[in-house]
């Protein structure tokens, strides 16, 4: 049985980011992928948005990160040449009721770091985006989409720079607790065992089920796995919006909404479509309520300019209707066991955090 440092599990965007500031920190990283590639899942299936931070509890891990992680972000991508746009968003309100919500959410974004939302009338709103219906809106200056497989690929870079080996279609089927750390089962066509120093699980929607995988590490702290599924309508022909259009947040999450990718195709979405198991085909039927929904704030939406786009699926630690779930990063001094750390419910906004929350989970890994 071969003897490691440390193995990262998962090379998703946070798992890259994660082996990438550990190999930087003089550690000896190999990652762990049951896929061909990286950001296979959900890091390949979102929105491709900069997070501005408006949204999530004052204080929690998601609103630290996101903030933070937000500015390391467009530092990164402007060293490196990845391409993005800074290109910001509107937060739409088509009632007197939701214009009256947007001063709370420009008060918790403020709480959380981020204090150039500005408030718009619709006069105002209209100047920037003329095909917009509105009664009020709030402008996000700092949000804004990027090319997340170039950022993932430059990621991977630095971490094998530093050092760092990924291994493909490896997929860690069990392990258990020993006195030297994590014994873990690899299979894939070479199947092996090996004993790591440090495991860090950053399996994302599989954190769970490999968590409870492992022998010795107590059940009561591997939390339940739902799946939020969430489709994507594209809009077919141009789009009139230059900027990321955002109605008021609904109950369960920040309603349907239009982004726009770097070669300015439009998307809409995501919904919210619990699941029991993971699967990503897109039920045209769902367009119907799409419609419904663009058409509050884009009235000159016509029927059949929207088609059937992907889907991505959250890995949420909470069932539906509970409180909203924060970053879970999980050690020793929550479980007891000695170089075993977890990240759950890593979701969105795991891009944006992504610089931040690797080396916040960097700084936990060294305290142990």
């Amino acid at each position: 049985m071969e003897e490691v440092d440390c193995v990262v599990v998962g090379a998703g965007v946070v798992g890259i980011a994660v082996a990438r500031a550990l190999a930087q920190h003089g550690r000896e990283v190999i990652v762990l992928e049951a896929a061909e590639g990286i950001g296979t899942e959900t890091s390949s299936r979102n929105s491709e948005v900069i997070h501005a931070g408006i949204y999530y509890p004052a204080g929690s891990l998601q609103a630290r990160t996101c903030v933070a992680g937000k500015w390391m972000l467009y530092d990164y991508c402007r060293e490196r040449g990845i391409p993005h746009q800074n290109c910001g968003k509107l937060i739409v309100a088509t009632s007197e009721e939701e214009a009256g919500k947007l001063l709370g959410i420009q008060a918790r974004a403020a709480a959380n770091g981020v204090p150039d939302l500005r408030l718009l009338t619709a006069d105002e709103a209209r100047a920037m985006e003329p095909a917009l219906l509105c009664t009020a809106a709030l402008h996000s200056p700092s949000t804004g989409i990027i090319d997340s497989h170039a950022y993932m690929l430059s990621l991977q870079g630095d971490a094998e720079s530093a050092g760092a080996v990924f291994a493909f279609h490896a997929p860690v089927l069990s392990g258990r607790v020993s006195n030297r750390g994590v014994e873990i089962d690899v299979g894939g066509a070479e199947p092996m065992r090996l004993s790591a120093r440090t495991l860090v699980n950053s399996g994302g929607l599989h954190a769970p089920k490999l968590a409870g995988a492992i022998q010795g590490m107590p059940g009561d702290h591997v939390p339940t796995a739902y799946y939020a599924k969430g489709n994507y309508f594209t809009l077919t022909g141009r789009s009139p919006f230059s900027r990321l259009i955002y109605p008021v947040p609904v109950p369960g999450g920040l309603g349907t909404h239009l982004t726009i990718d770097l070669g300015g195709q439009a998307r809409f979405g995501p919904d919210v479509e619990w699941i029991d198991s993971i699967e990503y085909e897109v039920d045209p039927s769902r367009g119907d309520s799409f419609y419904a929904a663009i058409r509050r704030w884009w009235p000159e939406l016509r029927d059949g300019q929207l088609a059937p786009g992907y889907s991505g699926i959250r890995p949420k630690t909470v069932p539906p209707g509970a409180p909203a779930q924060d970053f879970v990063v999980q050690g020793p001094r929550q479980h007891g066991v000695a170089g075993l750390f977890h990240l759950f419910g890593i979701e969105s906004p795991g891009l944006t955090a992504s610089l931040a929350l690797a080396a916040h989970v960097a700084e936990v890994v060294a305290a142990g």
